[in-house]
């Protein structure tokens, strides 16, 4: 194998594929990244068993060939070199060394066989549909914040991907819609945002996708292209964008029900400005106990009042004005899940949908009804 590609597009592939190298491997060749030079394309692999990416880059090959090599090691070397450098990459003749050189430096670093570099077999990925690289992101991003690290409920460890159709009392702004869902919870909060349904996604089955792939895929969405096609089967998803395929296994568990946590008899609506309330919840977050995060929200018309106090630190209050005519009311939250989702908000207000200080509350976007959190309260 011997090729000369740009630093850049070599950089730039290493980057994206790199990522998903766990930093200690007990099988070592995990740790290293397959390269594959044919016709004039450079095809570099990287996998940890449960997602593999391929990504192809333009490159100059003299010799046709393929090995394997320690993938964050050479992602350093090509990060420190000049800018605008060529990169010469040659294979010994025994398979055991790759060479690289680039202006005046020169290294050589040890191989192992390619044919000994695992592969995540697609099989049959019978559901095939596009959808736009920034509703994609809008289904993570608006989602991501509330998937579970407990390790134990390992259902809970990603997002929850599925067709389905818009019910009255559901939360959705106008029932009877086909939609494309995802739905991610910790027990504490819960996220759920939706999309017009894409052609072909009608048949797909309900998928969680692991919280590894959904954060490796968001890092490349943003240089994607207008549209990504997802392909999925019982057991793995597929991504696939410009020259980047990233295959998946998805988690093999059935996840909760999660339509009976969201509430329809909550009938208190506080309205607050979105970036004014974050920045209020923070200040005043500042005192509270960093165990619990505690921020108290008394509630009266017209008014409400942010608190929070602290055995060794104080106490701090602080008051704004909002849109709110019912009863007053008193009610807790972590203040880290509080500013979580106000950061999803996009829109100028904030809109919480309360029963009582124990029953879970709803929070949504005033200027957008696709996306929905539910909170659950904490006794302060």
């Amino acid at each position: 194998m011997k090729l000369t590609i740009e630093r850049a597009a070599l950089l730039r592939s290493l980057t994206h594929v790199q990522g998903v190298v766990e930093r200690r491997n007990t099988i070592p060749i995990l740790s290293n990244v397959l390269l594959r030079a044919e016709g004039s394309e450079l095809a570099l692999t990287a996998t940890d068993m449960d997602i593999e990416i391929v990504e192809s880059v333009a490159a100059d090959v003299v010799m046709s060939g393929a090995t394997t090599a320690p993938a964050h090691t050479l992602y350093d070397i090509v990060r420190k070199l000049a800018e605008g450098a060529q990169v010469e990459l040659s294979l010994s003749e025994e398979g055991t060394m790759l060479s690289l050189r680039s202006g005046r430096a020169h290294f050589k670093l040890g191989c192992l066989p390619p044919d000994d570099y695992p592969q995540i077999a697609g099989g049959e990925l019978k559901h095939r549909f596009e959808v736009a690289a920034a509703d994609l992101r809008s289904l993570i991003d608006r989602t991501r914040f509330a998937i579970s690290t407990e390790e134990t409920r390992y259902y809970l460890n990603g997002i929850f991907l599925h067709a389905t159709e818009t019910k009255p009392g559901d939360g959705s702004a106008v029932p009877g819609i086909a939609v494309l869902r995802s739905v991610a919870t910790d027990g504490h909060r819960l996220a759920r945002m939706e999309m017009p349904l894409p052609d072909g996604a009608d048949t797909m089955p309900g998928i969680i996708v692991p919280r590894k792939t959904v954060n490796e895929i968001r890092k490349l969405i943003d240089e994607a292209a207008d549209r990504i096609e997802l392909a999925i089967s019982e057991n793995k998803i597929r991504f696939s964008f410009d020259t980047i395929v990233v295959t998946s296994k998805l988690i093999d568990g059935t996840f909760p029900d999660y339509e009976r946590v969201i509430p329809t008899g909550n009938d208190k609506m506080l309205e607050v400005d979105a970036r004014q309330f974050a920045r209020a919840v923070d200040r005043v977050a500042t005192i509270s106990t960093e165990k619990s995060r505690a921020v108290k929200l008394a509630v009266m018309p017209g008014n409400l009042t942010l608190s929070a106090t602290s055995p060794d630190a104080g106490s701090a209050q602080e008051e704004l004005e909002v849109a709110y005519d019912d009863q007053a009311l008193e009610i807790g939250f972590n203040s880290r899940y509080l500013l979580d989702i106000t950061q999803q908000i996009e829109g100028d207000g904030a809109r919480f949908t309360m029963a009582d200080a124990a029953a879970p509350t709803l929070v949504r976007d005033t200027a957008d009804a696709s996306a929905l959190y539910v909170l659950m309260p904490m006794r302060v």
